[in-house]
């Protein structure tokens, strides 16, 4: 059997088993399985030994501890009043830029991201509180409701991310290299969104119909506020870039600051404790299983050399490298209609990883890169994480929620140019922080 045909083989089981409705990670072993079984001509036996010896090696990886740390710390901070404190904070220092607290949004998202590592934990976070605010005082609805939309994916991009941790540990790249490579191409996305609103509304004064404009200076109240998400960013972020800790050291770090801040402000409840340990459970049981299956998939196809041939192949096609990203680029769209986040990340990483390093790009690059395509799936019907909690928090349909989500969705594509055009955007950090000139 060619290569070719076995490449086409893996793609229509992956639509079928997906398209019968069966849970992504069953999927992928089902996939693996069948394909060990009719193409290779395994036995059972050496498909057990297999599949033991990857998943058990997959599963026992000390970088995916800071998985469930990260998502426990997310879901701690979700249930107290830190977000209400952080909008608070924030709407002083908003009020006087064209947009006003449209802003809150996008810095609201930005820096909660730095503390939940999960795109929908951040919109649903920033939403809960910003939407209703921005609805009681006559915001256009379909700017607040797209620019929140917008600014939660962040959640995915800046440090910590989830998405980030998968994709180190599946690409073999130091993850907090990967953490500082994702700072500034998440800054840019947020300028981006903000310049966007401020001119919008600049040109469209009546998108913001408010007259109750608060005119208060930033004062000591607004700094307290903002006081436990900065602890937060500090300890976190803090103490992988000084080298004080691991991310999975720095997780664990996390989640007591969180709980600290939560007893120390008289949030922490046995409720509380329960409640959000049990949904980081669920979550964590949910991505470490799709990296295991993963990692089985990856070494089914390299069993079949698909990812050396498809390289091959494309190597063989002589196209330029902007060419190579443009096509892998319009591929991630088109994966992002129908996945989530994560599973785009570990079913497409076996193959593209090798075509990128083969045309030269570097794969802590091409990590931001990847993960600024997977920020695009969640905002892109019909499968769009956000789209989905926007329409529990607003009761909007999908298609209106889509059609407000557009602009930054093309904003989004706006930073992927640039960021392909100026990788140091990415790059920079990281090699200043491993020492490179």
């Amino acid at each position: 059997m060619t290569e070719l045909l076995a490449g086409f083989i893996v793609l229509m089981l992956i639509f079928f088993y997906l398209g019968i409705g069966v849970w992504v990670f069953i999927g992928l072993l089902l996939v693996s399985v069948t394909v060990q079984i009719f193409v290779l001509d395994m036995s059972f036996v050496k498909i057990g030994a297999i599949a033991s010896s990857i998943m058990l090696r997959s599963a026992s990886s000390w970088e995916l501890a800071a998985i469930p740390m990260f998502i426990w710390m997310g879901d701690i901070i979700f249930r107290t009043d830190i977000s209400k404190r952080l909008f608070r904070g924030l709407t002083p220092l908003v009020n006087k830029i064209p947009g006003r607290l449209l802003h809150v949004n996008i810095v609201g998202c930005t820096l909660f991201a730095a503390v939940s590592g999960s795109s929908t934990a951040t919109a649903v976070t920033v939403g809960k509180i910003s939407l209703e605010e921005l609805s009681k005082r006559n915001y256009d609805p379909m700017i607040s409701v797209g620019s929140l939309a917008g600014a939660g994916s962040l959640g995915l991009l800046i440090p910590p991310s989830i998405v980030m941790i998968v994709y180190g540990i599946l690409a073999e790249v130091s993850i907090v290299q990967l953490f500082a490579a994702g700072v500034f191409p998440g800054l840019m996305i947020a300028a981006l969104y903000s310049t966007y609103i401020a001119v919008k509304v600049k040109l469209n004064p009546s998108l913001i119909m408010d007259q109750d404009i608060e005119t208060r200076s930033f004062s000591m109240s607004d700094v307290k506020d903002l006081t436990p998400i900065g602890v937060l960013i500090v300890v976190v972020l803090g103490s992988i870039y000084t080298g004080v800790a691991t991310p999975s050291e720095a997780a664990a770090i996390g989640v007591t600051a969180a709980l600290l801040l939560a007893l120390v402000t008289k949030q922490l409840t046995k409720n509380l404790f329960i409640e959000s340990i049990m949904s980081a459970v669920k979550m964590s049981a949910m991505v470490i299983s799709l990296v295991v299956a993963a990692a089985l998939l990856s070494s089914t196809m390299g069993y079949l050399h698909l990812p050396q041939k498809i390289a091959t192949a494309i190597a063989n096609l002589d196209l330029a490298p902007y060419a190579l990203m443009a096509m892998l680029a319009a591929f991630y769209i088109l994966l992002g209609l129908f996945l989530e986040g994560i599973s785009i990340t570990v079913m497409s990483l076996p193959i593209t990883l090798p075509l990128v390093i083969q045309a030269g790009f570097d794969p802590m690059w091409f990590g931001v890169f990847l993960i600024l395509m997977v920020e695009l799936a969640t905002i892109t019907p019909p499968v769009g994480f956000n789209l989905f909690v926007l329409q529990g928090l607003t009761n909007m349909s999908i298609s209106k929620i889509a059609k407000a989500a557009f602009p930054f969705f093309l904003l989004l594509v706006v930073g992927v140019v640039l960021l392909t055009i100026f990788p140091q955007i990415a790059l920079w950090l990281p090699q200043q922080i491993a020492g490179k000139p």
